[in-house]
């Protein structure tokens, strides 16, 4: 058990550097000039291919999670904290695939949002890695 949990620590921080890094591409991609071809397709590369590692990454992290909870813990899905652990996940998915959904739209050259936006939304793996050490550490409830 303790060779998956250790997977499934190696896959999530992988996903997480990839959630932390891909954004940031997005503040430089909506920085560039218009007219910069060659910049313009050095990051859509960067991006297809940081999201390809990190879409890896979450799936493996899925994996060996649910290998976790559905064969060596299943008592734990009994637990409010692993609830909301759970639901933080399933938005972090969420967020995943909306950063997926952003990479198609530099692909096309469609972006309309500021580097000031994806500033902030640059953020936003922060709080759901926060909340999940959190519950899964502290144990709140």
């Amino acid at each position: 058990m303790l060779w998956i949990k250790a997977l499934h620590v190696i896959f999530m921080v992988t996903w997480f550097a990839g959630l932390f890094y891909l954004p940031r591409l997005f503040v430089y991609h909506a920085q560039a000039a218009t007219d910069n071809t060659v910049l313009h397709e050095t990051l859509v590369t960067m991006e297809r291919k940081l999201l390809a590692i990190m879409s890896l990454g979450a799936l493996l992290t899925l994996v060996f999670g649910l290998l976790l909870l559905l064969v060596w813990m299943p008592g734990l899905m009994t637990l409010s904290w692993m609830q909301w652990k759970l639901l933080l996940v399933f938005g972090l998915f969420g967020y995943h695939m909306w950063c997926a959904r952003i990479v198609k739209t530099f692909r096309a050259g469609a972006n309309t949002r500021s580097h000031v936006w994806y500033r902030w939304f640059n953020e936003v793996p922060v709080i759901f890695l926060v909340g999940i050490v959190i519950l899964v550490i502290v144990r709140p409830f």
